[in-house]
C-alpha cells in the first residue's frame, strides 16, 4: 500500500498523529531531499530507508514504488513541506499507481495555499489554485489573460525572485486589484501583507510567496481593456481557432463579429 503524506510547511509541530504513525508504519519513504526528509524523521525519532522522489526522477521512482507496492511494502510518499503532488512531485506517481490498479491513500495535512488564503482576508468562498506561472514572460502573460475574468479569489506560488515581475504581469492582465503577498507561514516570522497590484509589493523579497489576487467583480471583463486584436489574440493562445476566437471576443466586448472581423485578418 502507498501512503501519500502531508508533512509540516514550516513549523515541525504541524504534523497529525496519523502522518506520525503511518512513517512509522512504512518499510520505506520516498521524498524530494533525503537531507530535508531526514530531519522531519529525526525529530520524531523514525527511522527508515529513504529514496529520492524529485521532478528529475519521478518516473523512475513511481516504478519502484509501484514494485514495492505489489511486493506488499507499505511505502510512504512525502514532499519537502506539504501535501505531496500540489506543486510538488508525485502526480506521476499516483497515475502510475491508477493505471496499474494498485491502491493508494493520502493522509491529509497542511497545504501552503490553504493557509495563505485564511490569512490574506480575501473571499474563501469560491477559489482556484493556479500553482507557479511558467518561466517566460510570453507564456505567463498567456496564462493569466486566460482567468482574468474568473469571478473567484487566484492564488498562485511565487519564487522569491520572481514576485515582482508576477506582480507586474498581473496588474497588466488583471488591472488594479487587491492582493496579499503571504509568507514564512506556521514560522515565527510568518507574514501578511495586503497590497494592490497597480502599487505592487514594497520590501526586499525573501523567502517563499504565495500570492492571493481578488477576482474579477461580477460583471467585470479585464480582456475589454485589451485591444480588440489582442482580445482575439487571447482566445487563440487559449487554443481556439480564429473563428471560434472573434466569437468569444464579440461576446464579451458586446458587438458583432463583423466589427471585430478587420482586427483578424492577419492573425
Amino acid at each position: 500500500m502507498v501512503a501519500f503524506v502531508a508533512t509540516p510547511i514550516g513549523n515541525l509541530k504541524d504534523i497529525t498523529l496519523r502522518a506520525i504513525e503511518t512513517l512509522k508504519e512504512a518499510d520505506v519513504v520516498f521524498c524530494e531531499d533525503t537531507r530535508h526528509t531526514l530531519g522531519l524523521l529525526n525529530a520524531y525519532e523514525i527511522k527508515k530507508p529513504l529514496f529520492a522522489c524529485h521532478k528529475f526522477n519521478e518516473r523512475e521512482a513511481a516504478e519502484k514504488i509501484l514494485a514495492l507496492s505489489r511486493e506488499g511494502k507499505k511505502v510512504a510518499v512525502v514532499s519537502d513541506a506539504g501535501t505531496p503532488v500540489v506543486s510538488d512531485p508525485g502526480n506521476l506517481v499516483c497515475r502510475t499507481l491508477r493505471e496499474a490498479g494498485e491502491e493508494y491513500t493520502l493522509i491529509p495535512g497542511p497545504a501552503a495555499f490553504v493557509a495563505a488564503l485564511v490569512l490574506s482576508s480575501l473571499p474563501a468562498d469560491r477559489f482556484a489554485f493556479l500553482g507557479f506561472l511558467p518561466d517566460k514572460g510570453k507564456e505567463r502573460k498567456a496564462v493569466l489573460e486566460k482567468y482574468a475574468a474568473l469571478d473567484m479569489t487566484l492564488i498562485f506560488h511565487a519564487a522569491p525572485q520572481d514576485v515582482d515581475g508576477y506582480i507586474r504581469d498581473m496588474f497588466s492582465a488583471f488591472g488594479d486589484r487587491r492582493a496579499a503577498a503571504v509568507r514564512e507561514i506556521t514560522k515565527i516570522h510568518e507574514e501578511s501583507v495586503l497590497f494592490r497590484l497597480s502599487e505592487g509589493l514594497p520590501g526586499e523579497k525573501r523567502g517563499e510567496y504565495v500570492l492571493v489576487v481578488e477576482g474579477a467583480k461580477e460583471g467585470e471583463n479585464p480582456l475589454n481593456a485589451l485591444s480588440e486584436r489582442e482580445h482575439i489574440l487571447h482566445y487563440m493562445r487559449a487554443g481556439l481557432d480564429k473563428k471560434e476566437a472573434l466569437k468569444r471576443a464579440a461576446r464579451d466586448r458586446g458587438v458583432s463579429k463583423s466589427e471585430l472581423y478587420p482586427f483578424s485578418v492577419d492573425l
